[in-house]
């Protein structure tokens, strides 16, 4: 094969950061269907806050200028004719659910157009993108081959291995390295966390794992197929799911029993193999989404999944079972829920990060509002006109006084460890419900 080119399909929080870091060695094309992403990345302004604009502007080059004498940069653009150069193509696109739950492989299916519609004899095209095993070759292979007309090579035991001379007319390769971002983690980056590569050939596993390993430091683990590595990722945020939907349910048994969970969970946390998990809301775009295909796929398979589906049922309800411990706390203190003036502290799904996707903080505010409450909702992370554009949210750009009758702590951005939380509420009867257990308990009126 000549020189390694690459291709990111997706800009966001994957596949930026990945771009940037085979920059360092390769030459790039960052692909995204978003012009104004692709106009703010250009002026070196990462919106994810990902990659500082010093990285970025670091690797950054202009096609018809910068980036003749270079053998390694980042071009970044919206024309997919751009792709045709690339000999390797990553796929770092969402794979989000519908309204009821069910994979959305929209995003998937039109990458894979777009990259069919340029694929060479001998590419490589890998897959970043969470989705059920099996999906990488019965999804996407048919797409690449129908647009590509090229016949997608793999050692199948029923399929004889093609010739030499076919390979370079007519065959195109695959792959499969579950993306492992965690956004607003400047400690676990994209080169530090260990990758699981694999092939649809025992050669193409081979350059994949090749082509990982010159930028991850942590290592690589080589799956033996495609669907080995597709399951791998699916299970470690399902594993995840079912954990904290089991601490979700004991914080509400303890909560009927007056016992604070999280001095049980300190206790408990004492014996060596004790499981390190907290209760609180499950959203964005990995431990939220990803159980759902796999229970897709294992009843397609004729299985129906219960601990699988009985989490995710337990996680998407808790946003409801915190706005009614909060209704009930109010109706204690003699507080008129209709109309009661209620602060949502955070919006995004985790702390220290402006990711929005699938926030279950929405849960809360929404069913407040179905209670007749006055809820407003401030998050630094977060800007209002993308909550606004997502859920149809309004909220504040600052602090608004000290009127409030109950305040949420939502997410446990460092910004509110700063905040006397208290001196907000219109007087000191006012409740305080701190989500993620971030204040002392003398300092609340309840938590999970």
């Amino acid at each position: 094969m000549s020189q390694i080119s690459i291709a990111i399909i997706g800009l966001g929080y994957v596949g930026l950061p990945l771009a940037v870091e085979f920059a360092k060695k390769y030459p790039v094309i960052g692909f995204d269907i978003k012009q104004e992403r692709v106009n703010q990345l250009r002026k070196g302004y990462d919106a994810t806050l990902e990659i500082t604009g010093q990285e970025l502007n670091s690797v950054l080059c202009d096609r018809h200028s910068s980036c003749i004498d270079k053998p390694a940069a980042l071009f970044i653009t919206s024309d997919s004719d751009a792709l045709a150069e690339a000999n390797y193509y990553i796929v770092t696109v969402p794979t989000p659910t519908d309204k009821n739950n069910r994979p959305d492989l929209t995003p998937l299916i039109k990458a894979s157009e777009t990259i069919g519609k340029v694929l060479k004899p001998g590419d490589i095209v890998i897959y970043e993108s969470t989705v059920y095993p099996g999906a990488t070759e019965e999804e996407c292979v048919p797409i690449l081959e129908k647009f590509s007309g090229l016949k997608y090579c793999t050692t199948q035991p029923q399929t004889q291995a093609p010739s030499p001379s076919a390979l370079s007319t007519q065959h195109f390769f695959c792959g499969y390295s579950p993306e492992r971002i965690n956004p607003g983690d400047k400690e676990h980056t994209v080169t530090r966390i260990k990758k699981i590569t694999s092939g649809s050939t025992p050669e193409a596993a081979e350059k994949i794992d090749t082509l990982y390993r010159s930028i991850i430091t942590a290592g690589t683990h080589r799956a033996s197929s495609i669907k080995v590595a597709e399951a791998a990722k699916v299970i470690e945020n399902s594993q995840r799911d079912i954990n904290i939907a089991f601490i979700n349910e004991l914080a509400m048994i303890f909560n009927r029993l007056g016992i604070d969970t999280h001095e049980v969970l300190e206790a408990a946390g004492t014996k060596w193999n004790f499981l390190q998990f907290k209760p609180g809301l499950v959203g964005g775009h990995c431990i939220g989404v990803d159980p759902y295909y796999l229970a897709q796929k294992a009843q397609e398979s004729g299985y129906h999944p219960e601990i699988i589906l009985a989490g995710r049922r337990l996680n998407d309800n808790m946003g409801k079972y915190i706005a009614s411990e909060v209704v009930k706390l109010l109706i204690k203190r003699d507080y008129k829920v209709k109309g009661a003036a209620i602060l949502m502290l955070g919006i995004t799904f985790k702390e220290n990060c402006p990711d929005i996707r699938n926030t279950r903080a929405v849960d809360i505010a929404q069913e407040l509002k179905q209670y007749g409450a006055a809820v407003e909702i401030y998050d630094p992370w977060a800007t209002p006109e993308e909550v606004m554009h997502e859920y149809g949210l309004e909220s504040l750009s600052s602090l608004n006084g000290n009127h409030y009758d109950a305040i949420i702590l939502t997410v446990a951005h460092d910004h509110f460890k700063t905040l006397d939380i208290r001196k907000l509420l219109s007087t000191p009867t006012g409740i305080v419900y701190d989500v993620k257990g971030m204040l002392p308990p003398d300092q609340v009126d309840g938590r999970l």
